[in-house]
């Protein structure tokens, strides 16, 4: 055979290859596959399947893939247990990772769901478009809203595999986060023309503090504003009511502070569930409760009827073990993470400082 005629399948070889190319399928990544499954109509996620917390990481069979695609789906999309940012975040990275054009797509439905979900006035619901029971409130509660506008501010800043989202939705990211923090500004809870801290859910209308299930009543929540805190320290240039409102909720924190008292869970064989959880004194240690009340702002403890219990100790086991009535939220905050915001803000925080010196009510240097 001449060297013309063994040339010839090589050429042809070499012509075929970008047909080839484009025909093959794009990698996949199998949690992001069971994803493109999960999301719901609406474009977000739910939390969980079959009455289950949603697990990415095993198969799904034939029936359910079919129950998944159904036209008359449940829509159940959330912010509720990391529901929604979590898809996101992961299908960009897997974008990132494959080139899958699917991912990228899913993803930018989930952005365009948390964007249409955003009220006017800043907040999130806990879930959208059921506005069934509690879940048209706005919801701290386990730091819905705030992951919604961390995930946003990483797209307007372009961090990471979020930085493919950020040419079509930088804007508009941005301009949902300044809203956010609009929200939260004007949340921050006020006992005695004071500011606090922040409730757990709020009315949508009337930005007052609201009852989410039974035990969980208008109320302070401690472990949600740190995650507000920590969202408002986050932002590069904070103004002054920025300023304000953190260093008001962490003097409040810091008052609040349950000194030389310690957690500790024990086995209770007696007890219906086998285990209990005291409080003990522990010299040095620190803990604060989950909810103050609006009130006296002291402990609140709920058992199931929505009935409020006037101690721990006198919580039915099931509530005591089952639920976070006591924690270290604020610890780490207080103690190495305000100290490094107030350095790396230095000019404001001293101009808050000399602002409330000044002040006849120090409540109100947020207003100037």
């Amino acid at each position: 055979m001449t060297a013309p005629a063994l040339l010839r399948p090589l050429l042809a070889l070499l012509f075929a290859l970008p047909a080839l190319v484009a025909a093959a399928p794009p990698p996949q990544d199998p949690v992001a596959e069971n994803m493109l499954l999960l999301q719901t109509a609406s474009g977000g996620w739910p939390k969980h399947w079959h009455g289950r917390p949603v697990d990415y990481e095993r198969p799904f069979d034939e029936a359910e893939r079919q129950a998944l695609g159904a036209p008359d789906r449940v829509d159940d999309a959330t912010l509720d247990n990391k529901a929604t940012t979590r898809e996101i975040a992961h299908l960009a990275q897997a974008w990132e990772r494959t080139g899958n054009p699917a991912y990228l797509n899913a993803a930018r439905r989930g952005v365009e769901w948390l964007l249409r979900a955003q009220y006017p006035n800043g907040g999130w619901p806990q879930y959208y478009p059921d506005r069934s029971f509690y879940r048209h409130q706005i919801t701290f509660n386990d730091d819905a809203m705030v992951r919604a506008l961390h995930l946003l501010q990483d797209i307007a800043e372009a961090r990471g595999a979020l930085a493919a989202l950020t040419p079509e939705f930088g804007a508009r990211a941005r301009q949902a986060l300044a809203r956010g923090i609009e929200c939260i500004l004007a949340t921050q809870v006020r006992i005695g023309g004071r500011p606090t801290i922040w409730a757990a859910q709020y009315d949508e209308t009337t930005l007052r503090p609201a009852k989410a299930r039974a035990y969980e009543l208008p109320s302070l929540a401690v472990a949600e504003s740190v995650g507000v805190v920590r969202l408002l320290m986050r932002q590069p240039a904070p103004d002054a009511r920025i300023v304000a409102a953190v260093e008001l909720a962490a003097t409040w924190l810091e008052a609040h502070r349950l000194r030389d008292l310690a957690l500790r869970r024990i086995e209770a064989p007696h007890e219906e569930t086998g285990r209990d959880v005291r409080v003990v004194p522990q010299p040095g240690a620190s803990l604060w409760a989950r909810f103050y009340d609006l009130e006296r702002q002291q402990p609140l403890f709920v058992n199931r009827e929505g009935e409020r219990v006037a101690e721990f100790g006198r919580m039915p086991n099931e509530r005591r073990v089952g639920y976070a009535w006591y924690g270290t939220w604020p610890e780490k905050l207080l103690a190495v993470e305000l100290p490094r915001w107030r350095r790396a803000h230095a000019a404001a925080v001293t101009a808050y400082r000399r602002a409330t010196a000044d002040a006849s009510d120090p409540s109100q240097v947020e207003d100037l």
